[in-house]
Formats: C-alpha cells, sequence, structure tokens
C-alpha cells in the first residue's frame, strides 16, 4: 500500500495559498485516480482509498495545521503497518525552488519546513520519500505571510503545468519508485522564469 500525502492548512481561507500546493496537488491526483471517489474523515485526515496498477493508494490532506502534520501520518502508517522508506510520500511546498520547479529526495533534512519537521519528529527521522513543488523565496516579503499569501498571476502560470507534472512524477512514484521518479524528474528541472 502507498501512503500520498500533501501538506497544506485546513481552512478555506487557506485555499489557493503558496503553504496549501501539497493540497493542490492531491486534489488534482484525486480527479485523475480516483475520479468520483467520496472522500472520507479518517486519521484526522480527508482521504480517498483507490487503487493504481493494482497497488493500493491512500492520498492523504492532514486536517491538522502544517506544524501537526506528523500525527496523522504516524496514524495512518501504524494502521495500515506501512514502510516509511518505501511507502510514503509527502509533497510539500518549498520557498528553496523556482516556482513550478518539482524535485523529488529520497531522504533527508526538513530544510526548516514546519509540517516535514513535525513529520520527521513522529516518524523518528527522515527517511522518506518526499516531492517538493516551488513556490519561490519570499524576498523582503516575510516568510509566514509569504507562504500563507496567494500566488501571484505569474506564478499561477508556472503552479498549474506544476500540478500536472507533479501527478505524473506521483504516479511514477507509485509504480516504479523513488529511485526511478527521481531520474525522471530531478534531471530536466524548468529554469528560472522571468518575472
Amino acid at each position: 500500500m502507498k501512503f500520498i500525502v500533501g501538506l497544506g492548512n485546513p481552512g478555506s481561507k487557506y485555499n489557493g495559498t503558496r503553504h496549501n500546493v501539497g493540497f493542490d496537488v492531491i486534489d488534482s491526483l484525486a480527479r485523475q485516480l480516483a475520479p468520483g471517489e467520496p472522500a472520507t474523515t479518517k486519521f484526522d485526515s480527508v482521504v480517498i482509498e483507490t487503487r493504481h496498477e493494482g497497488e493500493k493508494v491512500l492520498l492523504m490532506k492532514p486536517q491538522k495545521f502544517m506544524n501537526r502534520s506528523g500525527q496523522p501520518l504516524q496514524q495512518a502508517l501504524s494502521f495500515f503497518k506501512g514502510n516509511q522508506k518505501t511507502d510514503l510520500l509527502v509533497i510539500v511546498d518549498d520557498i528553496h525552488l523556482p516556482c513550478g520547479t518539482i524535485r523529488f529526495r529520497a531522504n533527508g533534512s526538513t530544510g526548516g519546513h514546519n509540517g516535514l519537521t513535525d513529520i520527521s519528529n513522529h516518524l523518528s527521522g527522515g527517511d522518506w520519500s518526499r516531492l517538493r513543488v516551488g513556490v519561490d523565496e519570499p524576498g523582503l516579503i516575510p516568510q509566514a505571510d509569504y507562504v500563507l499569501g496567494k500566488f501571484t498571476p505569474e506564478q499561477k502560470a508556472c503552479i498549474e503545468p506544476a500540478l500536472s507534472r507533479s501527478v505524473t512524477a506521483a504516479m511514477t512514484w507509485i509504480n516504479a519508485g523513488i529511485d526511478e521518479a527521481m531520474n525522471l524528474f530531478n534531471e530536466t528541472q524548468q529554469s528560472e522564469t522571468t518575472r
């Protein structure tokens, strides 16, 4: 069984914000993998259980705030006896990547991201896959204000194709694993967009 978790903050006021791009990818993935499949509430998350190429997949959007994302993941992995190293993919925004760029990592540091830090604390380390979606650096805007802000029109033009690529990337991860996904999606990154 595979667990694909998009990070974000619950509540309509956070819809369309940079910090909620993980939720946006899960929504796009659900439309492609599980069209018409009803979402339910389980593990303090909105979840959809589906299958892809014979593999059972749990799509999750934790409904605790970003910095408390770890407990829902821990609950789901424990319930289904999942292996975090091989079965878990976390999709998250990244201010250190150009907007619209996506990048896989098999493990590593949290990069100062509060959601990843909480997951790492609950799962005893960072040995799990993550797909980072670039949202640009904040520049002079305070970081908290920036990530909780909406995409500019120019950024939206970069993010929309990135959501589509992220869906394809996540399905590659399900089918072929993290190494193949990194080979395919980390080599040809979108260059910095002129803004």
